[in-house]
């Protein structure tokens, strides 16, 4: 392989087929988290608007697996494997893994991030046009992988899902819808049905769901808020509150519901990724953290209200006038970082009080949540 030594000429390296439906068998590589992966629908969806007839694989890490299988422009989920314990049987179990990647025979890869396994899987895909993003410290072997890169030119404020579109710029698409949207097989709405009659959780009222939980400790707000929130919400409004989230975090919401005085209903841990889709459809509404649930409830289409601190709303929140963003009013606001000066520890979430986001908590269930009902 040609060694390069300009940026330029890492970026324009081979011209594409003239014809993409030349692409019949197609690898999109996401090994992001779960909300990463959620906001990588408007671009499955562009592929196969564009290649109707071509197989599109999509490779995740395996809690993201449900996600992929209710996708309907999905032809076919792989997941990464697990490390195997032992040197020996690891690399075995990883030989047999990149065997099968590539009797595949994929024609076209794409990877969206910049991590290095990611453009590993690439390379061994055995695709001969091979997209992937620019990684500034990927000169040595990565950026190599690729036979073209993509350097978008400013995504600070540009929403998230848009930043995948980006990576299939190569490819000159034609993209008519570019919105968060998924649907719910019928089997996941039955289970929700099921969950609900369950948990003796009424359905005479809205239900608003409230996510208090991230994957990282940094976005999260203070539990005696997340009581107050809801205690305010259920007790002002003719509304019932779930509180949703996975099954690491069923003790943290047991905590919050402790520090309620109007008792909300706990489904933490108690639906899967695909099934906790299907609740959020039922919902009226959705109040939560930066988190995969926020993206996951903007895409089955219920009005949401994100509680932001460090992070950017402008690259996180959903898009719409359906959806509301809440925050600390602070100037380091957003300072893109993991908690202050990369403490874990966020000021700008801990200091923020009912009292700070009343007023447009009471916009949102008013002009939104309510609105919902009809």
């Amino acid at each position: 392989m040609k060694l390069l030594k300009k940026k330029e000429e890492l970026i324009d390296r081979s011209p594409l087929p003239s014809l993409l439906s030349s692409y019949k068998r197609i690898l999109l590589i996401q090994l992001g988290d779960i909300g990463d992966v959620i906001l990588t629908f408007p671009a499955i969806r562009a592929l196969r608007e564009n290649f109707p007839e071509s197989r599109i694989v999509v490779c995740v890490r395996e809690k993201a697996r449900e996600i992929i299988e209710d996708c309907p422009w999905a032809s076919e989920v792989i997941t990464v494997r697990k490390e195997q314990k032992g040197l020996k049987a690891g690399l075995q179990d990883q030989a047999r893994w990149m065997r099968e990647l590539r009797a595949h025979r994929f024609d076209l890869a794409i990877d969206l991030r910049t991590g290095t396994r990611g453009a590993i899987l690439t390379g061994f895909s055995g695709a001969d046009t091979r997209i992937g993003r620019f990684a500034a410290d990927g000169r040595l072997w990565r950026n190599r992988i690729f036979t073209h890169l993509v350097t978008p030119p400013d995504e600070a404020f540009q929403y998230a899902a848009e930043h995948n579109l980006n990576i299939l710029s190569p490819l000159s698409l034609k993209i008519r819808d570019r919105t968060l949207k998924i649907t719910i097989p019928s089997h996941r709405k039955q289970a929700a049905i099921n969950l609900f009659s369950s948990e003796k959780i009424p359905m005479n009222r809205p239900l608003l769901a409230f996510h208090p939980f991230s994957l990282w400790k940094y976005k999260e707000w203070q539990v005696n808020s997340c009581a107050e929130l809801i205690d305010d919400v259920q007790l002002r409004y003719d509304v019932t509150v779930v509180i949703t989230g996975s099954s690491e975090e069923r003790g943290r919401a047991d905590q919050v519901v402790e520090r309620c005085r109007t008792k909300p209903f706990n489904l933490a841990g108690k639906t899967s990724i695909g099934e906790l889709a299907a609740v959020l459809s039922a919902c009226r509404g959705f109040i939560g953290v930066d988190t995969a649930a926020l993206h996951l409830a903007a895409a089955v289409g219920i009005p949401t209200l994100g509680i932001f601190g460090p992070s950017p709303a402008a690259c996180w929140a959903p898009r719409g006038s359906r959806h509301a963003v809440i925050s600390k009013n602070m100037p380091c606001i957003p300072c893109r970082r993991k908690g202050c000066r990369d403490s874990e520890v966020s000021q700008c979430l801990d200091e923020l009080t009912l009292k700070d986001i009343h007023e447009e908590l009471c916009r949102f269930i008013e002009l939104k949540v309510k609105m919902e009902r009809g």
